[in-house]
């Protein structure tokens, strides 16, 4: 168990370091389909390197997902999603030192002003809701024992990468409640980003959990 836990923390950490990261230092350079790349790759390498340890959650709304899928034991759940919110929080520590403390709006997730195109309440939450959803239909459909073996890397990471190309606009893409409250936790948006956050840890894990049931349904 502590070996999975470590796995999930690095591997959140990976995340966080390399999408947000990619967001905050370099998305003037690379725009939204690097940014997008950023965070599929994130999840491709790591899928790659601990999927054989923990899974590769790296994302709350994902092990609760896979539990309501069948695909996860309950008594791990809280021991799981503490390790990802740990990597990403230190994750996110490190970029606020990179960039000195001015850090801006640091990626975190929004609606209304917040949102990069302006969206309000209703389209992020439904953005998040569906989002996640996919991304969790995905990966479980990905992981299926039907499934054609050693891909599952290759078709979560594209599919995080076409849900950021997505849903960016809308919300700056959470569909993780480990990376929205990391993000959070740093930004100088006027408290902004942490009186949203309910919003983007509620509509993730709604949506996976809806996929988890649908998923288990369809394969009976």
């Amino acid at each position: 168990m502590t070996k999975k836990l470590a796995a999930e923390f690095f591997g959140t950490f990976w995340l966080v370091m390399g999408g947000c990261g990619t967001a905050v230092l370099a998305g003037s350079y690379v725009g939204v389909l690097g940014i997008a790349l950023a965070f599929g790759l994130t999840v491709l390498t790591m899928a790659f390197a601990i999927g054989h340890i923990s899974g590769c959650h790296l994302n709350p709304a994902v092990t609760l997902g896979l539990w309501a899928g069948g695909k996860f034991d309950s008594k791990e759940i809280v021991s799981y999603i503490s390790a990802q919110l740990l990597g990403a929080t230190v994750a996110a520590t490190i970029l606020f030192f990179i960039m000195n403390g001015k850090v801006g709006d640091f990626a975190a997730n929004g609606f209304g002003e917040a949102s990069p195109g302006g969206y309000g309440l209703v389209p992020a939450l439904l953005m998040e809701i569906v989002m996640t959803f996919m991304f969790l239909f995905i990966i479980l459909g990905a992981i299926d024992e039907r499934a054609p073996k050693g891909f599952a890397p290759l078709a979560i990471g594209l599919g995080l990468t076409l849900i950021h190309l997505i849903s960016i606009p809308v919300t700056n893409t959470s569909v993780n409640p480990a990376r929205s409250i990391s993000q959070a936790l740093f930004a100088q948006d006027g408290g902004v980003a942490i009186q949203q956050l309910w919003l983007f840890v509620v509509a993730p894990i709604f949506g996976a959990i809806l996929a988890g049931m649908l998923y288990k349904w369809l394969k009976k």
